[in-house]
């Protein structure tokens, strides 16, 4: 496997919803959510948003290859706010995906328990001895070329949950680097968008729904 080297993009922040306690922000595929090990890998989303917002505070991540909706928080409260409905599954995230093949049957749900890969990490997989309980909702939106585009609703957030269980049914997420293989890889860039977040606003609990254009 060829060395890894970090070129984020260089475009404008994305913002697209702020608020006293909130900010939502549009993450390009390619940019670090938060910093790296290396001075190489220092320029990340957050860091960006300090520069406008200094006082902003991290609740969650996207992958470095996936683009679409991240929420930052503005305050300790906001931060703490969020961080418990993130851990206690209230909020609502949606995703759109590009994969190869059809899968059959239009929708399902993936219930597959995933862990760390150790000899291969950053990879994840599939472990019914020692692995924390993982489970996504797909819907095929319609047919491609050479196969489909889902919405993936993940019911828990563990690390590569989308990618690792799109594999596992069989259709690998297009230009995925790390699991996809050949026809599969060659797109250029991982075809994973979080379309959207649905979360109670920590200033008075009122639902909120926050979404970002599928770039491809």
């Amino acid at each position: 496997m060829s060395q890894f080297v970090y070129t984020p993009p260089d475009t404008p922040l994305d913002i697209l919803h702020e608020d006293h306690e909130l900010v939502f922000v549009n993450k390009p595929a390619g940019l670090l959510s938060v910093p790296g090990r290396g001075a190489d890998r220092a320029d990340c989303l957050v860091a960006r948003l300090q520069v406008a917002f200094p006082e902003i505070l991290l609740v969650h991540r996207l992958d470095l290859d996936t683009s679409g909706v991240m929420v930052f928080a503005r305050s300790p409260h906001a931060q703490r706010h969020l961080g418990l409905q993130f851990e206690k599954r209230q909020t609502r995230k949606t995703y759109i995906a590009r994969v190869h093949g059809m899968p059959t049957g239009g929708s399902g749900r993936v219930d597959l328990p995933l862990t760390v890969d150790w000899p291969n990490r950053p990879r994840q997989m599939v472990c019914h001895q020692t692995g924390r309980p993982a489970q996504t909702d797909w819907k095929v939106i319609r047919t491609e070329d050479t196969g489909a585009r889902l919405r993936l609703m993940p019911v828990t957030g563990r690390s590569h949950q989308l990618r690792v269980h799109m594999l596992a049914l069989g259709h690998p997420i297009l230009g995925d680097p790390i699991y996809a293989t050949g026809a599969a890889l060659a797109h250029p860039r991982l075809m994973l968008h979080a379309q959207g977040l649905r979360l109670r606003h920590p200033d008075g609990g009122k639902g909120m729904t926050v979404t970002a254009p599928v770039p491809f």
